[in-house]
């Protein structure tokens, strides 16, 4: 269900003739986003980086989701995904930046079900996030995270091209 190395091209080529760069904020998928899109080459013209912000002290202190959010909603949750991703954008000076936050399992966490996943996109227009309830074991789980990301990025950038998935 990851996203082959071609349809990630086509993403990142989108995102370069509109001069865009991109940044990554992770948690549940632990780095494997950053890894899906430098594992293109040419990457390197539009990602300038990311953090994996497993704990949720990274996600406050490097990220800069805001405690009240973390203490009103979780971090399993819609507005933590989109605080994680506007923070990555501040922080590598990006223009656009994705966030994936959620449970990838096997037990609950926050009360929400292994697959429930939040993934948001931050730019300049704003934030669009989306809910997931995704199946399947801890890996599985990972990798549909980061195939709906960079779906919900495709889906923001300017044109008419198909959905990554």
């Amino acid at each position: 269900m990851t996203p082959s190395s071609d349809e990630v091209s086509v993403l990142l080529a989108r995102m370069r003739e509109e001069g865009l760069t991109l940044a990554t904020a992770e948690s549940l998928t632990g780095g494997a986003l950053a890894a899906t899109i430098t594992g293109v080459a040419g990457a390197s013209s539009v990602y300038r980086g990311g953090v994996v912000a497993y704990a949720t002290e990274v996600k406050a202190d490097v990220l800069g989701v805001p405690v009240a959010v973390v203490e009103q909603h979780g971090v399993v949750s819609q507005e933590c995904a989109a605080a994680m991703a506007q923070g990555a954008r501040r922080l590598v000076s990006a223009d656009v930046a994705v966030a994936t936050t959620g449970v990838a399992g096997p037990s609950t966490q926050e009360g929400h079900p292994p697959g429930t996943v939040f993934v948001a996109v931050a730019s300049g227009q704003g934030v669009t996030a989306r809910r997931l309830a995704l199946r399947g074991d801890r890996a599985a789980v990972q990798a549909a995270t980061v195939a709906e990301a960079l779906a919900l990025l495709h889906e923001i950038l300017p044109g008419e091209e198909p959905r990554v998935r």
